[in-house]
């Protein structure tokens, strides 16, 4: 990704607005949202290769930003999702502070350990889990 690349953001309304909320205000409005701290993400788009940006609920483990695949409980994975399992660079903004990092998904046994560290940050995601058959990724961010 370089600095000229356009970026298109989510074509969902409420989540394009939290967007440019978070940019504009270098994440002073739009970190906390309803109570659940959000960075913002750009992957490359897996069909077209635009990059897609939008803003998702974080966990921390350690250095490392985590994040759930949820899509609300819906029986197919999120379009952010598919286009990092396609390209693992991404771009990720919290707060002021911009970087670059690689995404994957955590194993079974990392998902187990942490798992109840996302339901504390944001507890629907027991409730989003009962809605679908789908396994919900936790997807797992470190910084290059």
């Amino acid at each position: 990704m370089t600095e000229n690349d356009q970026i298109t953001d989510s074509p969902t309304g409420w989540v394009a607005k939290h967007v440019r909320s978070y940019l504009d205000t270098d994440g002073r409005v739009g970190h906390n949202y309803h109570g659940s701290p959000t960075l913002l993400l750009t992957t490359r788009g897996r069909r077209t290769g635009a990059l897609r940006r939008t803003a998702l609920i974080y966990g921390r483990d350690g250095e490392n930003y985590l994040l759930v695949a949820s899509n609300g409980g819906a029986d197919r994975h999120p379009a952010w999702y598919l286009n990092l399992t396609a390209d693992p660079a991404v771009t990720v903004q919290v707060g002021s502070e911009v970087f670059a990092a690689t995404a994957r998904t955590a194993d079974a046994a990392e998902k187990a350990a942490l798992w109840e560290r996302m339901t504390e940050v944001f507890p629907r995601y027991d409730l989003y889990r009962t809605k679908t058959e789908r396994d919900l990724p936790l997807v797992i961010l470190a910084r290059v």
